[in-house]
């Protein structure tokens, strides 16, 4: 059997077939490459403007119900002449402190007595506080906590940064103290006003299930996820399902 030379390289078919082939491997290594760098921006973009998104969307919440701050403050200064803003420290992304505010729907001494009703927490673990009827809620606390307007407030922490519109809600520091390893990833992502938890049943969701709600968000940022979640707020807000 004879075995055909080419003297020209250029008509050797093999050469041809494999300068094709490295031909097209070049051409998807370019649409990659586009990819990728799409894929780049977008992720390097996000966090700017999910942070536009979080001011622009404050203010106007703060401008629009800003007689509904000037009435509830009102109502809660009558009520037991206290301060009608309750500040306290939460952590916030990485593990950062910070000072969160709500409008105040306790007694003044509500923290200093919350260790005499640790044994009626309806939260099995016990890293989360929560009772129905707890008895350190003032008569107008009692309205705002249940339609949540004791956590508009937050808006002003969205603003100043420590805070943004769709993350996991902010724990104390005491309950961050009880974290193990699993429930940490919570704390990679700046802590919201609402979240997945917030429109599923809010309070009536245990904690460790409120964890595993809170790592699928951060697993999977996404604005128009942060824009469902932010318009399935409202119905679970008026509806006050789970809260108290």
């Amino acid at each position: 059997m004879k075995l055909k030379i080419y003297r020209d390289p250029q008509n050797n078919p093999f050469l041809k077939n494999l300068r094709k082939q490295m031909e097209t491997l070049q051409e998807e290594q370019k649409e990659i490459g586009k990819i990728q760098r799409s894929h780049h921006w977008r992720e390097s973009s996000r966090p700017k403007l999910k942070r536009t998104i979080d001011i622009l969307l404050s203010v106007l919440a703060i401008l629009t119900l800003l007689p509904v701050y000037l009435v509830v403050a009102i109502l809660i200064k009558l009520e037991d002449r206290g301060p009608f803003f309750f500040k306290q420290v939460r952590v916030g992304l990485n593990g950062r402190p910070f000072t969160m505010l709500k409008f105040r729907s306790m007694r003044r001494d509500a923290d200093q007595i919350k260790h005499e009703l640790t044994a009626m927490n309806e939260h099995e673990r016990g890293v989360t506080f929560k009772i129905k009827n707890d008895p350190r809620i003032t008569k107008i606390g009692y309205f705002i906590r249940k339609y949540s307007i004791d956590e508009l407030p937050q808006f002003f922490n969205v603003i100043q940064g420590s805070m943004s519109l769709v993350g996991p809600r902010p724990a104390v520091p005491s309950e961050v103290q009880q974290y193990q390893s699993n429930h940490i990833e919570r704390l990679r992502v700046k802590p919201g006003i609402t979240c997945i938890w917030q429109v599923s049943g809010r309070a009536n969701i245990d904690f460790e299930g409120q964890v595993e709600m809170d790592k699928s968000y951060v697993r999977c940022p996404s604005l128009w996820r942060d824009f469902l979640l932010l318009l399935k707020t409202i119905p679970a807000v008026l509806f006050a399902k789970g809260s108290y």
